[in-house]
This record gives C-alpha cells, sequence and structure tokens, in this order.
C-alpha cells in the first residue's frame, strides 16, 4: 500500500491509534519551511483529542502561511461563509515557521508566539502533509496527548 494509500485511509478511519499514525509519520519525508508556505485546508484523525472541539467550535478551517515569520496559525470560516484569520480563538495569535527537530529529523515547525505549542510537518506528497502538534498542551487542552492532524494545500 503506497504512502498516500495508507494516509487517506486513516483519515477516513473511525479511530486510528497513535502508534499507526506514528508508523506512517515515520515513514514520510521531512517538509521544509519553503514546502510549508502557502495557504492550507486542515482537518483531523478521529482521535477524540480534545484539539479536535475546540477547533470544530471555532470552525477552524486551516492556517496561512505568508512568510517564515508571518503565519496565522488559525484560520476560521466566519458566519458570512469567508475565511479569515483570527488571531483571537483558541490563543492562537500569530506564529512562525522554522526548523526544528522532532524525533530525531529536523522538520518545519510551527511555532506559535503566545503559547508553548509546536506544529511539526511532513510531507504525503507536495499538496499534503501531517502535523504533529507537541509542547505545553496541557493548559491549552487539558491533555499532554500529541494532537494528529493534515493539511491539504488550497489552489
Amino acid at each position: 500500500m503506497s504512502t498516500r494509500e495508507r494516509f487517506d485511509e486513516l483519515r477516513s478511519a473511525v479511530a486510528p491509534t497513535p502508534a499507526q499514525l506514528d508508523e506512517l509519520w515515520s515513514d514520510l519525508e521531512v517538509a521544509t519551511v519553503e514546502d510549508m508556505l502557502g495557504h492550507w485546508a486542515g482537518g483531523d484523525f478521529a482521535m477524540e483529542h480534545p484539539a479536535s472541539a475546540l477547533l470544530e467550535k471555532i470552525k477552524w478551517h486551516g492556517k496561512w502561511f505568508d512568510g517564515p515569520l508571518d503565519v496565522s496559525p488559525i484560520v476560521v470560516r466566519s458566519d458570512d461563509g469567508g475565511i479569515e484569520a483570527n488571531a483571537a480563538a483558541a490563543g492562537g495569535g500569530a506564529a512562525s515557521v522554522w526548523s526544528v527537530e522532532f524525533r530525531g529529523e529536523s522538520t518545519a515547525t510551527m511555532v506559535y508566539d503566545a503559547m508553548g505549542v509546536f506544529d511539526h510537518f511532513k510531507k504525503v506528497d507536495g499538496d499534503t502533509v501531517v502535523g504533529i502538534m507537541n509542547g505545553k498542551l496541557e493548559p491549552v487542552f487539558g491533555t499532554n496527548d500529541l494532537y494528529y492532524f493534515w493539511l491539504e494545500r488550497e489552489k
């Protein structure tokens, strides 16, 4: 089974496990800062992480990487159907993207300005990445469990 097929299977799975996602993660190519530039729509894996409920509540749409030091981590769908960066939602504020070591590899990593949380990225393909959120998650989400999600490049 190809990496893309494994990703699609886990994305549509009722309850993928962290072990299954970690196995996929280990087979993915690291994303670079340059790979992340652009606008992305996102979603997550059905793991019942508290971040899922919060992001659903605020109508999370994705992330905008307009430059290494110009990242909007919380892009939401507005009530009128538009899409906008929301600096106040979920303490999102702003962010930057750096190359940071995670699990022995240097990956493109989004660093939130307002909280000690990091989103690490690896590529499924040129237009799809898997992210793992880690850091000081407990104050934000009530758990230190990693949060697994995905982004797809907007055309």
